[in-house]
């Protein structure tokens, strides 16, 4: 997702013709459904843009337990397709039907995408084990002692789904990992 799609931003509020016939070839929306979710999303975002505070604060209301500032670098940038530091209405759409909608494959590779931060196509040890402790403070987890510790579970979890030896996850090493264990899964993709 994240340096996929347009490049510029969006010049209007109002949805165009080309515009909604481009989410509905992209997603599995409806014109109905794209016309609400975009009242929706002017109604929380008046000016027809996310930034990276309003973002937080939206994760915020669906994980009011946890701390959604860590585990929203990775969902943001993600979002972000444009990378100018703000999401708009199309971005946003798209990202929300990448991770809701199309088969397995798909999903987990918007997941990997999401979490390889430095974008290298690898998710080595540190971006695992940061990515384990963003998801413990998304849902309050304290105890990161002994099995828990984000380091241990990432060496542990790279160890196991690495075919090719080098201590990194590539894309599809991720992704067979994920779909062949269920426990993996739930920890890196548990909406998918």
């Amino acid at each position: 997702m994240g340096g996929k799609g347009s490049k510029k931003s969006r010049a209007s509020l109002e949805l165009t013709p080309k515009e909604i016939a481009m989410l509905k070839a992209n997603t599995k929306f409806t014109e109905k459904e794209i016309r609400e979710w975009h009242a929706g999303f002017l109604r929380d975002c008046p000016s027809g843009k996310l930034d990276k505070k309003k973002f937080v604060d939206v994760y915020k209301q669906f994980y009011p337990q946890g701390k959604a500032d860590s585990f929203c670098k990775y969902a943001f940038a993600t979002f972000d397709a444009n990378n100018d530091g703000t999401i708009d209405f199309d971005e946003f759409l798209l990202a929300i039907a990448a991770t809701s909608q199309g088969d397995l494959d798909d999903r987990l590779e918007v997941a990997f995408e999401m979490y390889d931060v430095s974008g290298d196509g690898q998710i080595d040890q540190k971006e695992l084990a940061n990515l384990i402790s963003a998801m413990y403070d998304l849902v309050g987890e304290s105890d990161r002692k002994g099995d828990k510790d984000p380091k241990k579970r990432a060496i542990e979890i790279i160890t196991k789904l690495d075919v090719g030896g080098d201590k990194k996850l590539n894309k599809q090493e991720f992704i067979a990992g994920c779909k062949n264990d269920p426990v993996i899964r739930r920890m890196l993709a548990p909406n998918v």
